[in-house]
């Protein structure tokens, strides 16, 4: 363990006991929706964790996400947080197995992207949400889903192949979707003007089949 201490949202399942995920918030911080997204994993069998990575900040609006990443040292204040949020899920007396999953959001998805490389012994599934990120993968033990929207300003074509072909060159399974008539922040519930009920669903079925395939049954 390490002496990093964070705030945090932990739900566990029923039963007591499952597999872990790691969940990180998108710009808006640590809010409802998320801490929803980790009682509804815990919900479908797993031991939901969510680390905040704006010290208690949260914004409801795009200008207000964007002034808080902007004055936010990713280098230096996100990654110890993650490790200590990985740390503690695979300690945790709840966890079964010692391989954990990730799902991330825009700004998220782009820090499970990078501890996929950064924690391969751990992190064996990592599913993203309309989000990119560079980088070397052969490192990576994980499985990979995507899922993006036709229209998407913040994402482009060019970057998604991109992740996807360096996916496939480091050798790792990737599945990537596209969902017809949706835009950025299509999954989050409480962005209104983006929320596609149908499309939600879909990638919601498809990440948890995804996490089950391959967090189950682990020792």
């Amino acid at each position: 363990m390490t002496g990093q201490t964070y705030d945090r949202y932990l739900a566990v399942p029923r039963s007591g006991s499952g597999p872990g995920v790691l969940v990180l918030h998108a710009w808006w911080g640590l809010n409802d929706f998320i801490r929803d997204v980790c009682d509804r994993l815990a919900q479908a069998g797993f031991v939901a964790l969510a680390p905040d990575l704006f010290a208690g900040k949260t914004a409801d609006t795009p200008e207000a996400a964007e002034n808080l990443v902007t004055h936010l040292n990713e280098v230096e204040v996100v990654p110890p947080i993650v490790f200590a949020a990985v740390d503690e899920l695979i300690n945790h007396p709840a966890v079964t197995g010692n391989r954990l999953g990730t799902v991330g959001f825009s700004f998220g998805g782009y820090w499970a992207l990078w501890l996929a490389s950064q924690k391969p012994e751990e992190i064996r599934a990592v599913s993203i949400f309309y989000s990119t990120g560079e980088g070397d993968f052969h490192r990576s033990k994980a499985a990979f889903q995507g899922h993006f929207a036709e229209t998407d300003p913040f994402e482009s074509e060019e970057g998604i192949r991109g992740l996807e072909e360096a996916l496939k060159e480091a050798n790792r399974p990737v599945t990537f979707y596209h969902y017809p008539g949706t835009g950025h922040w299509f999954f989050e519930k409480d962005r209104q003007e983006a929320y596609h009920s149908g499309a939600a669903q879909l990638a919601w079925d498809r990440t948890i089949a995804f996490l089950h395939e391959h967090l189950d049954g682990q020792p």
